[in-house]
């Protein structure tokens, strides 16, 4: 399990908190959604489970173990982390960049192993992603990169992925991929924490949803019930309705849930 406990933070010269004692856990196979407008400390409270940031106070446990009192390299091998966007620079092929996450796992000057590449190997056949492993990074569509970087985080053999954001920028085909991927991986035993400006995502591919504003966490709970037309019209400031839509193909009827803005030179009164 995954536990954070009563955190609060805030910046250095500033006097108003970010983070206002946020607790919740997640356990493997969780998938957690942290919803929220922008400013509200999503990005911030990722940042301090991956101990970029100190908190003021709280604390953070990951299997029993207190998370900020590990070393980097102790905390690698249980959380690994999935931005939004890479910065990597210098033309690395898929799989090299694939095999920095298991830098972890090495002895300080070691290198590689015949072992540490059979686990990008098996980890880019597990993707779909094997065909690019000798195409270079840059070249990549911003799809293509978001999934080398799950696979780089999953070649750290950590139980749990932390995501910002992970369909930032993404076109709907990548998108999708990326959902259906994390939806796999929580399936298979990984703990995820995304974060989302999509409120849909929680219930594509999460059993967990937080609504946080104002560094307050407001609601939490299952999708199903703590994400509706009431709560996210609150958490934006803004019309939004949640429906159930009904997809039918040749075997089967789907239900799922969307959510929709409402603007009033769309609405349209039917009598009842």
């Amino acid at each position: 399990m995954l536990e954070v406990k009563n955190i609060k933070f805030k910046y250095k010269r500033s006097e108003e908190l970010v983070l206002k004692d946020i607790s919740f856990d997640i356990e493997k196979g969780d998938c957690l959604c942290i919803l929220g407008p922008n400013g509200t400390g999503k990005t911030t409270l990722l940042k301090i489970i991956l101990s970029f940031f100190k908190p003021m106070n709280g604390s953070i446990y990951v299997d029993n173990q207190d998370l900020l009192k590990l070393s980097s390299r102790q905390r690698a091998k249980y959380i690994a982390y999935v931005s939004q966007s890479s910065n990597i620079v210098f033309p690395y092929t898929v799989l090299e960049v694939i095999l920095m996450g298991r830098t972890p796992h090495l002895n300080i000057g070691a290198s590689m192993s015949t072992e540490d590449k059979e686990i990008a190997v098996n980890i880019m056949d597990d993707l779909g992603i094997s065909h690019m492993k000798n195409r270079y990074f840059q070249n990549l569509s911003g799809g293509e990169r978001q999934m080398v970087m799950i696979a780089r985080a999953l070649a750290q053999q950590s139980k749990y992925l932390i995501m910002d954001e992970p369909t930032a920028a993404l076109d709907y085909s990548n998108q999708i991929k990326i959902l259906d991927t994390i939806n796999k991986l929580s399936k298979s035993g990984y703990g995820i924490i995304m974060t989302s400006h999509f409120p849909d995502h929680a219930f594509i591919s999460c059993n967990k949803a937080i609504l946080m504003k104002d560094g307050y966490i407001i609601n939490s709970g299952n999708p199903e019930e703590v994400v509706n037309s009431e709560s996210l019209t609150k958490l934006y400031d803004a019309h939004v309705g949640v429906t159930e839509a009904k997809i039918s193909d040749e075997m089967y009827t789907y239900f799922s849930k969307v959510c929709v803005p409402v603007f009033d030179n769309n609405i349209k009164y039917k009598e009842n």
